[in-house]
């Protein structure tokens, strides 16, 4: 008979590959074993035939980033986390970001303090490299590659965070050499500046023009030149929150090359359009982000991604910043320009219960592609697998037991982050994360979180699968 910690019985397990019924057995925070087994346990949960997947993996969202316009994000480390984990997720993977004139190193270290005993769940940090200068491409980013900091982000647009192409070529190159995964926001940064000085001299600075002002063809140049200097670098990257089609098509011709070209996507893309950014007054602000939402045909073209593998990540891009704070959406003022509203929407705890009701419980995608996209994948891209991402022994405990007879709709006050408002609101879900468990501690038990603030541990990423050399020989 088998010593265990908890048992969870009568599982209906899900992975990215496989489904079958079984008990899991957890011990010491991490599977012990999956079967049919007698055993011992102080806990038993049963699972009564539920659906249960690996826990999520949320490898894009911002927490408690400084910005450098004054607004703030109205969630920490404390009230994401929260958040995330009553969404099923449990795992995160927030930003430290560099600016510049300063360190990368500061910027880690004060990442870490932000995060202190805070989160409840897990959590590793991606960089952002905002100012390359030699020091940081020849100590600092090898330094901290080498101490788990493996995968960083490159912005072609924004002032404060934009590089020029030869910035980008040497990130690559030092990304292949020291074995990291860079990943870029692919728009173009001149074309914007030059759409939106047009529109705003003809007065047109409501939220809708935030849709002009980032038509679908700057994306479409940005990705072909990001994937061009990967190929000229021969290093993979990753494209985030591809928006439509134009994009898309891009990442899909690459790809069909056979150059190692990886993409996310994310719920604003397959839930929200152009229309939305075109609400009555200034409520289109609460659907600015960049790039912006595009059209039910785009949406379209979005869901054949998810299924037939063009994109390997599904994450959230949570950028919370509250609509009614001065601070927030209005940092500029109730009737601000476009240009200057904050960019960014909430979805931390809403990511995987849209997907799988929307996606899985609708026959858009299958209950493998879900796992995959919220766990598996990003668990694999940014070197936390199979510690995370997976249901097997050994892998730590991060298990979802979900209601999939549920009949709610959504609204902000159901949710559990620091946001006023939900764009996804209204929006009929039949799906939602009855019991979430992190290295088998249960952290959330029927809507409510017990777990304890500052449980959540610092995760160091190993060199990701996905950036090793492909080497073929012929002898």
């Amino acid at each position: 008979m088998t010593t265990l910690d908890t048992v969870i019985l009568n599982a209906d397990v899900a992975t990215a590959t496989e489904r079958f019924v079984a008990d899991i057995g957890i011990a010491e925070g991490r599977i012990a074993a999956i079967g049919a087994f007698e055993h011992s346990a102080a806990t038993v949960i049963d699972a009564g035939g539920r659906l249960v997947t690996p826990g999520g993996v949320d490898a894009h969202c911002h927490l408690d980033q400084p910005m450098g316009d004054g607004a703030v994000l109205a969630d920490d480390f404390a009230s994401g986390t929260v958040s995330a984990a009553h969404g099923g997720t449990t795992t995160v993977i927030p930003f430290a970001c560099q600016m510049k004139g300063e360190t990368v190193r500061a910027a880690v270290d004060d990442y870490h303090r932000r995060a202190g005993n805070k989160p409840v769940i897990d959590y590793a940090f991606h960089l952002i490299i905002a100012d390359p200068t030699a020091d940081v491409l020849d100590n600092e980013l090898p330094a901290l590659i080498g101490e788990g900091y493996t995968h960083f982000k490159i912005y072609m647009t924004y002032d404060d965070l934009k590089l020029k192409d030869r910035e980008i070529l040497d990130l690559l190159a030092l990304a292949k050499r020291e074995g990291a995964l860079p990943m870029i926001h692919a728009e173009n940064d001149d074309c914007i500046a030059w759409l939106t000085d047009i529109l705003e001299e003809a007065g047109k600075i409501a939220p809708r023009f935030h849709a002009d002002a980032r038509p679908p063809v700057i994306e479409r140049e940005a990705a072909h030149r990001a994937i061009s200097l990967a190929e000229l670098v021969d290093t993979p990257v990753l494209i985030v929150h591809v928006s439509g089609k134009a994009a898309m098509a891009q990442i899909r011709e690459a790809q069909a090359r056979g150059i190692r070209i990886y993409a996310e996507t994310c719920p604003q893309y397959l839930f929200l359009t152009a229309d939305d950014l075109a609400a009555p007054g200034f409520e289109g602000a609460k659907c600015i982000c960049s790039p912006p939402p595009r059209s039910v045909e785009d949406q379209r073209h979005i869901w054949r991604g998810l299924r037939t593998g063009v994109f390997q990540v599904f994450s959230s891009d949570h950028a919370p910043f509250s609509f009614d704070d001065p601070r927030g959406k209005k940092n500029a003022g109730d009737n601000a320009s476009f240009r200057v509203v904050p960019n960014g929407v909430p979805g931390i705890e809403t990511r995987m219960p849209l997907l799988m009701s929307e996606g899985v419980l609708k026959n858009r995608i299958d209950v493998h592609r879900f796992v995959s996209l919220t766990s598996t994948g990003p668990a694999k891209m940014y070197g936390l697998y199979p510690r995370k991402g997976s249901i097997a022994p050994g892998a730590d405990a991060d298990l979802v037991i979900w209601d999939t007879d549920a009949d709610l709709t959504l609204d902000n006050a159901m949710l559990h982050h620091n946001v006023d408002y939900t764009p996804y609101a209204g929006m009929r879900l039949s799906a939602w994360p009855k019991t979430v468990l992190s290295r088998g501690e249960v952290v959330i038990d029927d809507g409510e979180c017990i777990a304890e603030a500052g449980r959540g541990q610092f995760l160091r990423s190993e060199s990701p699968a996905t950036v090793q050399p492909m080497y073929i020989r012929y002898d």
